[in-house]
């Protein structure tokens, strides 16, 4: 039988990991020093994605499980768990929580699949609190630190939102962003603390991840289009201001704003 790629990923990781023959940065790396990488990698699979450009999509996802493959390797190095743990782990779990799928006899695949995922996932959080000695279990519990702002944001509240914690409707979502930015605008008009505006705007923030959510609108994609957008626009002005011989520090922002406004229309 032909050698599987993925046993030949496992075992190159094990040659660059080799404390004698490998490659010094493979060996000398750890657990946190590869996590940057590992979400940066997360990010070029998404940005492939967005671009629709499937060639890059197949290199970024090998990239990305690489970083797989390079934790359970460390791990492996310690006595814990290996690649085969991390396979087996995430199987058992899709089987778990898609019950009307594997076990089709015993669930009816037509009702209460949502609230059957929910219930699976909170029974494995309340393991997971057992396993680290207990204590209470939160609706919030599992929700990962590293996640983008936004995205955590949004994650944080609909875990509260099942519960129960949310608005009805979209008008108090809408009242609660004007309050907090009256809120900002007071903490400027005042001593402009540092921390406390950091506060204040953060605030401003999660509200407005609020009415995303309300929406249905996903503020993180949301942003990276509007981030994308405005790096086309502001080419587009940096282009116009050199075809003018123009420096853009040398002129004033009611020139910039009527090249971006000429940039708005040519580009829609």
């Amino acid at each position: 039988m032909p050698e599987r790629h993925i046993d030949r990923l496992i075992e190159i990781m094990a040659r660059l990991r080799h404390p004698t023959e490998g490659c010094p940065w493979d060996v000398e790396q750890d657990f946190a020093s590869i996590a940057p990488y590992t979400i940066e990698e997360a990010y070029e699979v998404a940005d492939a994605i967005d671009r629709g450009d499937r060639d890059a999509l197949r290199e970024e996802l090998g990239d990305l499980l690489l970083q797989v493959v390079f934790h359970a390797r460390m791990s492996e190095e310690e006595g814990g768990f290996d690649f085969e743990d991390v396979a087996a782990a995430i199987s058992d779990k899709l089987v778990r929580r898609h019950p009307h799928v594997f076990d089709r006899e015993n669930h009816d695949p037509e009702t209460g699949l949502r609230d059957a995922w929910e219930s699976q996932k909170a029974d494995e959080r309340a393991q997971k609190a057992e396993k680290s000695g207990g204590g209470d279990v939160s609706a919030l519990d599992d929700v990962p630190v590293a996640l983008p702002a936004l995205t955590r944001a949004e994650k944080l509240q609909k875990r509260a939102a099942r519960v129960g914690f949310d608005w009805a409707s979209i008008g108090p979502v809408l009242e609660k962003i004007e309050e907090e930015i009256g809120e900002l605008k007071a903490e400027m008009a005042g001593n402009g603390n540092p921390d406390l505006l950091a506060d204040e705007m953060g605030d401003v923030l999660f509200s407005c991840v609020n009415l995303a959510r309300h929406l249905k609108v996903d503020p993180e994609f949301a942003l990276r289009g509007t981030n994308a957008k405005f790096e086309t626009r502001f080419r587009w002005v940096e282009d116009s201001l050199r075809k003018d011989g123009l420096d853009g520090r040398d002129v004033g922002i009611e020139d910039y704003e009527r090249r971006w406004q000429a940039a708005k229309t040519d580009q829609n």
